[in-house]
């Protein structure tokens, strides 16, 4: 496992038109595996979901985003498919589904490199398009 620096920036398109700007830069863990790689971090009082601890983990043709903490979700990305998930929160739980539209990956021993396209809904209801460019690379010691 090797301490890395994590670059989340993403997009997120609402229904009414309106767009939202991300940008996440943190410290977190890497294991690259071949067949399945991950990354892990801790959430901060930035996201709004202190107290979570965030992982990734890569396979051939999917990639699973695990929250556990004061949040709780695992959300799968399957290139082309939509899958269903409970997103389970201090306020509650709701089911919703996440419908991948693109999934690109490249991961090596050094880090890895991510670009997802997709879309959320509520009961089949779109909230939103999402576009994710998540960038993970090794620190030099």
């Amino acid at each position: 496992m090797k301490d890395v620096l994590i670059s989340i920036s993403g997009t997120q398109s609402s229904q009414d038109g309106g767009d939202e700007q991300i940008e996440l830069v943190t410290d977190g863990q890497y294991h690259y595996g071949g067949e399945e790689s991950w990354f892990t971090y801790e959430e901060s009082s930035l996201t709004g979901m202190e107290g979570t601890k965030t992982t990734f983990r890569l396979e051939k043709d999917r990639v699973t985003l695990t929250r556990e903490g004061s949040v709780n979700s695992q959300m799968m990305f399957q290139d082309g498919k939509k899958n269903v998930f409970l997103y389970d929160t201090p306020y509650g739980a709701a089911t919703m589904g996440v419908d991948t539209k693109s999934l690109k990956t490249h991961a090596d021993e050094h880090g890895l490199k991510m670009d997802i396209v997709y879309s959320v809904d509520v009961d089949n209801i779109v909230l939103g398009k999402n576009i994710f460019k998540i960038n993970v690379k090794e620190i030099k010691q």
